[in-house]
């Protein structure tokens, strides 16, 4: 892209005096890592895209559904006729809106098994998770591995948003020791959610990412920042190391809980009526193969990101890295029969 070209695209956010042409620069060479390309992912992801910054990788497990267009505001109808990744999806459109930046999709489940990988040498993890046992993974590699995380959860109105820069503020197991139980706390699915909720929500966490990355890391919150929207309430609450009231394991004891997990995985999605499930190790699954031992028996539809079946009444989408997400039911024991027989990997 020529260079004036450049100027051009940048330049109201150049204007703005705390970035300037330093912080753009700045911006230009920053690295950052998008955990989940939903409601909070998929406008974080183009909030930054077009602020920008000059490498991002967006990880989800997940594809384009009907329910997702009315707060995941980078898909259309096309995606979900398509069956499309939400992370491909959401790479294909920002690549449309800013080609001089890198963007690099991934469909695969954020783990104790692939974490790692999936952020090194980034200079930051923006949460885009629908679940606490995501979040508590991404803060153990986040303290572990020296990267600064942002939170962010959204609820009805209601939305969450704390920095946690290792070394200097306290981490999510100093506001909350573990992930609440299963069930425990409302989701989309019992409270829904509002897309304003969302924008709101993304939008705090990308101005604390423009400071980081644009130079200006002393100027970001170090307390946890809570907004109703609909009341238009807004709080403050300073989280000591360890809550001011314990030694915290992940910060102060270096315990790692979350990253040490092993074994397979059944997860229920929230906003879905559906089961993930994750193999034990991780593996290639020819998806043309799966598609040629089913089809005789089970009306099969397969594309090149995954192959879909319908089986009493339960819809199957298998994706290459063998995991599956089971559609019509939330029993983890009903998903893995299914996936067990139909898939057997």
């Amino acid at each position: 892209m020529p260079q004036d070209a450049a100027d051009d695209r940048y330049s109201r956010q150049v204007l703005f005096a705390p970035i300037g042409a330093a912080g753009q620069a700045r911006l230009a060479s920053a690295s950052a890592v998008l955990i989940g390309c939903g409601a909070l992912g998929s406008v974080s992801a183009s909030l930054l895209a077009r602020a920008g910054v000059g490498r991002l990788r967006l990880v989800d497990r997940d594809f384009v559904e009907i329910s997702n267009l009315q707060r995941q505001l980078l898909y259309d109808e096309e995606d979900v006729r398509e069956m499309k990744p939400k992370a491909v999806a959401a790479a294909e459109k920002l690549a449309r809106a800013n080609g001089s930046i890198r963007i690099e999709p991934v469909v695969a489940d954020v783990n104790p098994d692939t974490i790692v990988d999936l952020t090194r040498g980034h200079d930051l993890i923006l949460d885009g998770t629908d679940n606490f046992e995501t979040r508590f993974l991404i803060n153990d590699v986040s303290v572990r591995h020296d990267i600064p995380w942002i939170y962010g959860a959204c609820l009805g109105s209601y939305g969450l948003v704390m920095n946690i820069l290792p070394g200097e503020t306290a981490c999510l197991t100093c506001l909350m020791e573990s992930a609440p139980p299963p069930g425990s706390v409302p989701t989309c699915d019992t409270a829904g959610i509002l897309n304003t909720t969302v924008a709101l929500v993304s939008s705090l966490q990308c101005t604390e990412a423009l400071k980081l990355l644009s130079g200006h890391r002393d100027l970001m919150s170090h307390d946890l920042l809570s907004v109703d929207l609909w009341t238009q309430t807004v709080t403050r609450l300073s989280v000591p190391k360890g809550g001011g009231r314990r030694r915290c394991e992940t910060c102060d004891g270096m315990a790692f809980t979350y990253l040490s997990g092993r074994g397979s995985r059944s997860v229920s999605i929230c906003g879905r009526n559906a089961v993930q499930i994750t193999p034990e190790t991780r593996q290639e699954l020819s998806l043309a193969d799966l598609a040629a031992r089913l089809s005789p028996t089970i009306p099969v539809t397969a594309t090149r990101f995954l192959v879909r079946f319908e089986v009493d009444k339960l819809t199957v989408s298998v994706f290459p890295d063998a995991r599956a997400i089971i559609t019509g039911t939330k029993d983890p024991a009903v998903a893995r029969s299914l996936y067990a027989r139909y898939v057997g990997v």
